[in-house]
Formats: structure tokens, C-alpha cells, sequence
């Protein structure tokens, strides 16, 4: 590859090391950037040779320890895949290379007319690959889906280096296996995406946001299953408890309306028909009353818009900044989410830990963030493991399960059986074995 792009500083080694995972840090022992398919198979082949682990790492974004080198070795930095190869504004869909920042992706397909809807917290800086290789979601899922939905052809290099290339620009397609998919999600542990077809849609012209604020947190949970059956499809669906909310103002140093209430629900609807989206609009707004609203506000202004994004994608940075932290994301169907929201609160108040939840109330998927506070050392470390796993517990016996959106991992896999059977998880290592028989990429993840 060139000394260029063979890194052995500490300064680089130390980039390497942590992900947005808490306090985890695994440097590796050499970062390499590779230009090319072909020279992360060359890479691959040197590794399969003498037993050196590797481990891919897009934009470093990932919540569950997914891109580091815990078993030290080889990083392979996808930086450089930064090309849109092609935008296809005949077929909607677009071809991309997997260091590409998905808001640049976003912004680029937006001059044509294009949307691409998946809209991860980190999307400023997470890459493309990243969000294949954890599947990942985002606010606007409940309306569009995860990027499992939008992911219909793949260039990989496999563990033991060969190349190869899934599906395509092609709607419909059963012509073997769904290898495609079968990548997807797997956390950069059967092969490393170095290209995608990505579909698009044209992109809606209108959307507008209403808050709606709550005195009971619970209320705000119930009210989210009435509005689907009213008929409505928002594009988001977001809920921030009181804690969270005022985390947030403050580390933005911003303000909203109603920011003491118990809990608010973000509703985001979109479309290309003023009138309907106005009825829309107006629904939503009377089953948020329903529902036991203190209050609902449209928000009438671009910059109030702004604002409100800003401070539900700014959740997570602004807990992280309140005390050391753990954040678990649980998911269940969406009529279940009061009863994981109460059921969270009692293990959480039972333990003595405090709790700030907020997340994508629309899909069920709750980021459960567990703050030390001033708890002791003692007590934090030997109270939090049971905490987790009641929570998960809790989670999966509502019929969900330990991960919406950001992986298994490193952090999450001693809890994987609490999800699956053996026998799934069987399924899952015989992949495994099979595509990555020296057991070199991304080893120490899911198992």
C-alpha cells in the first residue's frame, strides 16, 4: 500500500482505539487506509497467512464496541471510499462507496430531487458502511425503515480475501440466496463492505413538527400507539423524558417550550399535499389531547424546526456529559413501549439507579441510559450488571429484544442468550465458521 498509508504512530494508533462505547479503549497495533477492493483483499490474504486479527472501522461512531481491535492487529480505516460513484435519477438508486459520510450521501442525492431516509444521531460523521454493517436506524425508520431497507447490492471482500459483488439495481430478485442481507447487520464480521447500491425515492417537499408535552411519561408512551391507529404515518416519532430534555437544553444552551413536563413526544409528518398534511397535522395534535396532553405546539418557524432536531439528536452527547454512563438499547413492538418504559423505572428505582430514556418511541426502540451520579464506585460496578440484565429480561419477555440499533458488538454479547436460543446462535457461528474459518475478522463480536 505504501508507507503513506501503513500508520504505526501512537497518535494514530490512539484514534483507533474508541469508538462512542463509554470508556473502552483497544489500540490496535497498526492502522492501514486502503484505496481499493483489492488491496483490503491482499490485506486480508497477509492475515489469513499469519494469523493476524483485523478489525474495519468506518467514521468510529458505533455504541457497542463494534469497531475496535480487541485483540490488537490490523484496522483497516475506511476513510478513503469516499466516492458516489453514480446517482441514478432514472432508476432511483445510487451507488456508493463505504467511506462515505451519510449526510454528504444525503445532501448529494437532495440536489437530483432524491431521498435517502435512513438518519442515524451521527449521520455527520457515521459512514455508509458503518451504518450497514449495524444496520442502522434512526428517527425517520418508523416511516422508512432501517438500512436494511434501502441496501440492495453490495461489493465485499470476504475474511479470506476474495472479492465479491450482491444483487443490484434490481426491485425484485430471487435468484439464490439473499446474500446482500445477509451482511448487512453483521457488524464487520463476515466480510468488509467496500460498496453499495443504495435505493432512493423522490424526496418530500413538506414536513412539519409538533411537541407535544406530557405530565405523565406513560401517557406520552400511550399516545404513540393511537396515533398509527388513527390512521396517521409520521415520518418520526420521538420521545424525551424530562431529564433527558433538560440535559439537553442546557448542554446546547437552547430553550423550548414546556421543558419541565414529564415527558414529550416529538411527531414529524411529511408529504408533497399541503392540505393533507395540515388534516394530518390537526389529527395528530386532537389524539395527542386525547391522550392526556398538557399541551401541543406546531412548530411554525424553520429555526424552531432546527432547534428541535438539534436537541433530540443532541440527546446522547448531552447524558454522556452529565456523569459516567451506560446506555442500553432496548426494543419491543410498539404497543408494549409503556410497559417497558414502567418496568425500566421500577428495576431502575429498586437498584437505586437513576435513568434517563429517550428514543425512537414509533419503532419501541428505547435508549436506556444508566447514570452513576454519585454513586460510589462499589456500588455502581456491582449493582449495574444486575440492572442490565432485568432490564433485558424485562425487554425480552414483551416480546422484544437487547438491540434496536446499535449492535451487539463487544459490550452486548454476554447478554446475546438472554435474546436467542443456542440453537440460533449456533446458526449464526456456523456463518461464521464457515465464511471466516481462521476467525481473523473482527474476532471478540456477537460471540
Amino acid at each position: 500500500m505504501g508507507d503513506e498509508y501503513v500508520l504505526t504512530e501512537p497518535e494514530f494508533l490512539k484514534l483507533a482505539s474508541s469508538d462512542e462505547t463509554e470508556d473502552l479503549c483497544y489500540p490496535p497495533d497498526v492502522v492501514v487506509r486502503p484505496g481499493s477492493a483489492e488491496e483490503i483483499s491482499g490485506i486480508l490474504k497477509l492475515a489469513n497467512e499469519e494469523n493476524i486479527p483485523v478489525t474495519p472501522r468506518g467514521g468510529g461512531t458505533g455504541l457497542s464496541g463494534g469497531c475496535l481491535a480487541v485483540h490488537g492487529g490490523i484496522v483497516v480505516y475506511m476513510d478513503r471510499f469516499q466516492e458516489i460513484v453514480e446517482i441514478d435519477e432514472e432508476n432511483f438508486f445510487a451507488v456508493v462507496e463505504a467511506g462515505v459520510v451519510t449526510e454528504t450521501f444525503q445532501k448529494e442525492v437532495e440536489k437530483v430531487g432524491l431521498f435517502y431516509p435512513p438518519d442515524p444521531a451521527s449521520r455527520g460523521t457515521c459512514f455508509i458502511g458503518g451504518n450497514i454493517a449495524e444496520n442502522s436506524g434512526g428517527p425517520r425508520a418508523v416511516k422508512y425503515g432501517v438500512t436494511k431497507d434501502w441496501v440492495y447490492g453490495l461489493e465485499v471482500v470476504l475474511p479470506t480475501g476474495e472479492i465479491i459483488n450482491t444483487g443490484g439495481k434490481l426491485l425484485k430478485n430471487v435468484s439464490g440466496y439473499n446474500l446482500t442481507q445477509l451482511f448487512v447487520g453483521s457488524e464487520g464480521t463476515l466480510g468488509i463492505v467496500t460498496k453499495a447500491t443504495m435505493k432512493l425515492i423522490p424526496k418530500p417537499n413538506l414536513s412539519a413538527v409538533l411537541m407535544a408535552a406530557f405530565d405523565d411519561p406513560f401517557k406520552a408512551c400511550k399516545a404513540v400507539p393511537a396515533l398509527f391507529r388513527a390512521g396517521l404515518n409520521p415520518s418520526a416519532c420521538e420521545f424525551m423524558e424530562r431529564n433527558v430534555m433538560q440535559m439537553a437544553l442546557k448542554h446546547l444552551d437552547k430553550s423550548l417550550p414546556n421543558s419541565d413536563a414529564a415527558a414529550q413526544l416529538m411527531i414529524e409528518i411529511d408529504g408533497n399535499d399541503e392540505d393533507r398534511l395540515s388534516r394530518e397535522i390537526e389529527k395528530a395534535g386532537a389524539v395527542c389531547d386525547t391522550g392526556g396532553a398538557i399541551d401541543v405546539i406546531l412548530a411554525e418557524s424553520g429555526q424552531r424546526v432546527n432547534d428541535i432536531w438539534d436537541i433530540r439528536r443532541g440527546a446522547g452527547e448531552a447524558v454522556k456529559s452529565h456523569s459516567i454512563y451506560k446506555e442500553e438499547d432496548t426494543v419491543v413492538p410498539r404497543a408494549k413501549l409503556p410497559d417497558l418504559y414502567v418496568g425500566v423505572k421500577k428495576i431502575c428505582e429498586e437498584h437505586g439507579v437513576m435513568s434517563a430514556c429517550y428514543g425512537h418511541a414509533g419503532d419501541g426502540n428505547l435508549h436506556v441510559n444508566l447514570l452513576k451520579d454519585t454513586m460510589s464506585d462499589e456500588k455502581w460496578n456491582n449493582e449495574l450488571p444486575d440492572v442490565i440484565t432485568k432490564i433485558f429480561k424485562h425487554c425480552v419477555s414483551l416480546g422484544g429484544t437487547i438491540s434496536g440499533e446499535h449492535g451487539i458488538g463487544l459490550t452486548q454479547k454476554c447478554y446475546l442468550p438472554l435474546a436467542m436460543s443456542e440453537a440460533e446462535i449456533n446458526v449464526m457461528r456456523a456463518i461464521k465458521n464457515v465464511l471466516d474459518p481462521n476467525g481473523i475478522l473482527n474476532p471478540g463480536k456477537i460471540f
